[in-house]
């Protein structure tokens, strides 16, 4: 690896990492369109989005860990959450990971297209008054968030992106989950989701590992700087950042599978 390769993936990483702990996701919404598009413009080999996806799957799995930790303290992780959510989106992504590998690229392109343009939908539906629910008396549906848990495992499995990004609005539109729960629970499911995922990518030969090196110190770094960024941010400030990533990020999909 040049070291142009070197600061490229690094900052493409770290970006995705920051944003990831401040929004309670994985960041492979980010970094799976940064890293097919950035490398290329600097000169550097395009990935396949085999590559990316398996770079992605083992660069969540770090992110999270970072993330998770930043909100060890508190009352954010609601354990049942994480327990019923995780279970079962650890069982979807299993199946998605292990999947993957008889896709076409354009089947994996498109599937994290569809998932994407589901997230933005759904962050544009309102959801007001969750944020005045006192923590301790959040309750929900447990076999809801099992089911959908499961569903968004397996399409994430595919794609390698441990589902966060469609995670976050099911918990706050679906489940109504205050904001700042929700950001922290994610992070804790995704990192379940994200030992299956990664576990399917590793297995079935889909890791360039070099990158993904490059990607882990990125995330190890950059992950609890974000949590701590998104602890002290306005919550309506933090919705409004998530709807618009993910937004443009399912338009950017979209726009490349279409012709």
């Amino acid at each position: 690896m040049d070291m142009t390769f070197i600061i490229v993936i690094f900052l493409i990483g770290f970006v995705g990492s920051l944003i990831s702990g401040m929004l309670g996701i994985g960041g492979s919404i980010i970094k799976y369109p940064l890293l097919l598009f950035i490398p290329p413009l600097f000169g550097l080999a395009a990935f396949s989005a085999h590559e990316v996806a398996g770079i992605s799957a083992i660069q969540v799995l770090f992110a999270t860990i970072g993330g998770v930790w930043a909100y060890r303290k508190g009352a954010y992780l609601n354990k049942a959450l994480i327990i019923y959510m995780g279970t079962a989106i650890l069982i979807g992504s299993l199946i998605g990971g292990f999947g993957s590998n008889v896709m076409s690229e354009n089947g994996i392109n498109l599937i994290y297209g569809i998932l994407a343009l589901l997230a933005a939908i759904m962050m544009f539906i309102p959801n007001k008054g969750i944020d005045d629910i006192p923590l301790d008396q959040v309750v929900f549906n447990k076999w809801t968030a099992a089911v959908m848990a499961l569903i968004v495992g397996v399409g994430a499995g595919i794609v390698g992106a441990a589902g966060a990004f469609l995670l976050v609005p099911i918990m706050l539109v679906v489940l109504k989950i205050p904001t700042r729960m929700t950001i922290a629970s994610s992070l804790a499911i995704t990192f379940i989701s994200s030992i299956g995922s990664t576990a399917g990518k590793l297995l079935t030969g889909q890791v360039d590992y070099y990158p993904a090196l490059v990607m882990v110190i990125a995330s190890i770094i950059a992950a609890p700087i974000g949590a701590k960024i998104g602890k002290k941010m306005n919550t309506k400030l933090l919705k409004m950042m998530l709807a618009g990533l993910i937004l443009a990020t399912a338009v950017k999909i979209w726009l490349d599978i279409l012709p």
